[in-house]
């Protein structure tokens, strides 16, 4: 299968475009954002990688020229290193990560970059003979380790880095002042917020969601485009984030860190039986 096969893209406009893996059916599959500046543009997670992104996007015609000869920069950017965004980070010569998941990158660790997946989550397999068992997040280096106030510069806009720890350590939103857009990753998503990973931690995900809840009263966010499902406003956006502060007491932080004690002797147990090919 091609990678113009894989993907499918839709604009929304002002330089940015929604993109998504065709067959990966599931409610782990992943947004990946492409936003367009004057001197760069930047893919915003990168999904699974079982077909080449960049690929697509130079196949698509998504990847303006610029001026002279041949493409802009393109950067990988992620929002945090969980598999479902960060997979197809291999495919990237510019890589960008939270500096507190590098080292996970750096050594494809499948257990903090939690995989999960099934055979029965893709519709089409990639190639044939592909089965799940043999996915693993590959080794990345990052070119550029990313912290709390970095400035992304494309030219024309400039995304800010908020490092909002809680659904991972390195989890992180990109901030595009100007435009008043908020690229949520997995900090927030139009859906229950996930606190039971390895490296989630209950009390950062309610420090990140006042933070979030903040933006909105300082009028900073207008749209927020997340890591999962559909793009919701900054109404929304406080009333998840105030809903998960309500909800976090004593006897959530109880269930939470049992969930997480299974999840982690999941993960190990699956991670060990991974066979690579």
């Amino acid at each position: 299968m091609s990678a113009l096969e894989w993907f499918a893209h839709k604009p929304l406009g002002g330089g940015i475009f929604w993109i998504q893996e065709r067959f990966y059916e599931s409610g782990n599959r992943a947004n990946i954002w492409l936003v367009r500046g004057s001197q760069r543009d930047v893919v915003i997670d990168a999904g699974l990688g079982l077909r080449s992104l960049p690929d697509y996007l130079r196949d698509a015609g998504l990847l303006a020229p610029a001026e002279g000869a041949g493409p802009r920069p393109l950067l990988a950017v992620a929002t945090h290193v969980h598999f479902d965004h960060s997979g197809g980070l291999q495919h990237f010569d510019e890589v960008a990560v939270h500096s507190a998941e590098a080292a996970a990158l750096l050594q494809g660790d499948n257990y903090e970059a939690v995989t999960w997946l099934s055979d029965r989550e893709v519709a089409r397999p990639p190639r044939p003979g592909w089965s799940a068992r043999q996915f693993r997040v590959p080794p990345v280096r990052p070119s550029r380790l990313l912290h709390e106030g970095d400035v992304i510069n494309l030219g024309d806009r400039q995304l800010t880095v908020m490092h909002m720890p809680g659904h991972s350590r390195g989890s992180i939103c990109l901030h595009d002042k100007d435009q008043k857009i908020l690229f949520s990753g997995d900090v927030v998503y139009d859906g229950s917020m996930i606190d039971w990973l390895p490296y989630s931690r209950v009390s950062d995900y309610i420090a990140s969601c006042q933070r979030l809840m903040e933006l909105v009263d300082r009028g900073l966010v207008a749209k927020v485009l997340p890591g999962h499902f559909n793009i919701f406003g900054a109404e929304r956006l406080y009333w998840l984030a105030s809903n998960y502060i309500s909800q976090a007491g004593i006897c959530h932080k109880i269930s939470t860190c049992a969930m997480r004690s299974i999840a982690s002797i999941a993960l190990h147990v699956a991670n060990s039986r991974i066979t690579y090919q």
